[in-house]
């Protein structure tokens, strides 16, 4: 099932636009390495869990894969061959707001090459551009 808030305030948002880098959610910090983004855009709650699916099959269950974004803002649409005009749709989806710089998988307790050949199957699931980083640590 795929990813969706228990509960929101609002059920409908407008689109709005994401501007600027991630200056919360930019570095890796519960696994050994993640999975980057490198631009601007949205993941719906199925690509969430496609990444997570595909990650988690390669490494036999072994490790650990932590999924460090979450679908809060859902877009809604009108059936189709509907006429203009009689309000907003209804919720039809969820996505997670990406920007450039956030952490979107982290894999841990597993060999870099690893980590790297399963984060680069979670990429290939994911409509935007990401790439593989190690945890800086301290000292």
């Amino acid at each position: 099932m795929a990813l969706m808030p228990k509960r929101v305030k609002y059920r409908k948002y407008q689109r709005g636009r994401v501007k600027g880098n991630a200056t919360r959610g930019n570095f890796v910090a519960f696994g050994e390495y993640g999975l980057q983004s490198l631009g601007t855009g949205k993941i719906t709650g199925r690509q969430i869990e496609a990444g997570r699916v595909a990650a988690t099959h390669y490494l036999h269950r072994e490790g650990k894969v932590y999924i460090r974004i979450f679908p809060h803002r859902s877009v809604s649409s009108k059936p189709l061959e509907t006429r203009m005009g009689k309000g907003k749709g209804e919720p039809d989806f969820w996505v997670a707001s990406i920007k450039p710089g956030t952490v979107l998988y982290e894999i841990g307790g597993v060999p870099e090459e690893v980590a790297r050949e399963a984060l680069v199957r979670v990429a290939h699931k994911m409509p935007i551009k990401c790439r593989f980083v190690k945890r800086r640590h301290a000292g």
